[in-house]
């Protein structure tokens, strides 16, 4: 029988002892390192005052927000029974039946064409349908015109005065509703193509809860959106890179203060803003007395965007957005719609008619906080 060669055993026994004991002292450099760190940071961090958060996210007295969601203002009830006891208007496809529908032989001119051509050059001649307006005397929106009139609403928290015949037009169609089709496609593509994303800087800000003097500049962006892992929620903290290019129109300035950590604007005599909707068009809408009314936080911004928007670019944008086929998807007839507007148009009188040319409206907003980045300025110098 062989012997173990003991000098060998105790030799590795050693290596391993030697090895495990460097292991140990790598560990404790390792944490003596570590505690020496937090101590560092730990008494800097004692040494200076921590920043208030809203504080903390405020560049040079700035700071920007991205529009996420927007809804057209629509007040609902359960089952709609409120504002709608007798059910929603109809669509393209029921008013063309109950146009056309009687057996009658009619050429494509006489019958779709002819429709097609009042939903590109609408009048205010009545119809022989039946509009059916939102009733009921709740409905989001602000106070436009600063007076307490008999047609306006109140807000569901008990405001008097709110503004916002937009809703009595579009609140019976489905289409505008919470699970609309538009309010779907709308933030759908605005949440995909960068020519559609409305952006607003707030300036010469001392503090979030209370300033009395802020100045806010509406945008469009140039970049994408930060989503969560649900594709739903919005991360703050992105970058904006601003379009001066090709959307020097969306630029407005409007004053403002912050009360509370509620942000309040003057009215702005006109604004337009970037509002695609499908597939990368490039629609805008134009509102008069524009305002907003926005809950503020260092990530996100939500409330109301408010004023009286145009109807003429309304119908535009409607009918350059969404083709008579799209419209049927939630009974949203065209012509009726401008019908409809046009009669219950509440401001900015033509100076010849006398006719209102804009509709006190609402929209439902809410933001997350970006950073804005102006484009660099570039001086073209020619070489003699």
């Amino acid at each position: 029988m062989t012997k173990p060669d003991i000098s060998r055993n105790a030799s590795r026994k050693l290596t391993l002892r030697g090895a495990a004991a460097l292991r140990k002292r790598k560990v404790r450099g390792a944490a003596a390192l570590l505690a020496a760190s937090a101590s560092i940071v730990l008494s800097t961090a004692a040494a200076q005052p921590l920043q208030e958060e809203g504080q903390a996210i405020l560049k040079d007295r700035k700071i920007g927000y991205a529009l996420t969601h927007k809804y057209w203002a629509v007040y609902e009830t359960e089952g709609a029974k409120t504002e709608c006891p007798q059910g929603f208007n109809d669509g393209p496809r029921e008013q063309f039946k109950k146009l056309y529908g009687d057996g009658k032989k009619r050429s494509i001119v006489e019958a779709q064409l002819k429709r097609e051509g009042e939903q590109w050059h609408p009048t205010t001649e009545p119809e022989s349908f039946k509009f059916l307006e939102a009733q009921g005397n709740t409905s989001y929106g602000l106070n436009l015109d600063g007076r307490i009139g008999p047609e306006d609403f109140l807000s569901p928290e008990g405001e008097k005065g709110i503004d916002n015949q937009l809703y009595r037009v579009i609140g019976c169609i489905g289409h505008y509703r919470t699970m609309g089709t538009i309010n779907h496609f709308e933030n759908l593509f605005m949440r995909s193509y960068d020519d559609a994303r409305i952006v607003i800087e707030l300036t010469e800000v001392d503090d979030l809860k209370n300033d009395d003097a802020v100045v806010v500049t509406t945008y469009r962006g140039s970049d994408g959106l930060l989503q969560d892992a649900t594709g739903e929620g919005f991360i703050p903290g992105g970058t904006q890179r601003i379009d001066l290019r090709w959307g020097k129109e969306y630029v407005s300035q409007l004053k403002g203060k912050i009360v509370d950590g509620v942000l309040t604007t003057e009215p702005a005599d006109r604004v337009m803003l970037p509002w695609g909707v499908t597939f990368g068009t490039s629609g805008h809408h134009i509102f008069r007395g524009f305002q907003l009314s926005l809950k503020l936080d260092p990530q996100a911004a939500e409330g109301l965007m408010a004023g009286y928007v145009d109807v003429k670019a309304f119908n535009h944008h409607l009918n350059t957005s969404w083709s008579t086929h799209h419209h049927s998807y939630g009974q949203l007839s065209s012509p009726s719609q401008y019908k409809a507007m046009m009669r219950l148009a509440d401001g900015y009188p033509d100076p010849k008619t006398g006719k209102n040319t804009a509709i006190s409206s609402a929209v439902r907003v809410k933001f997350t906080q970006v950073y804005v980045r102006q484009p660099e300025q570039r001086e073209l110098v020619s070489k003699k």
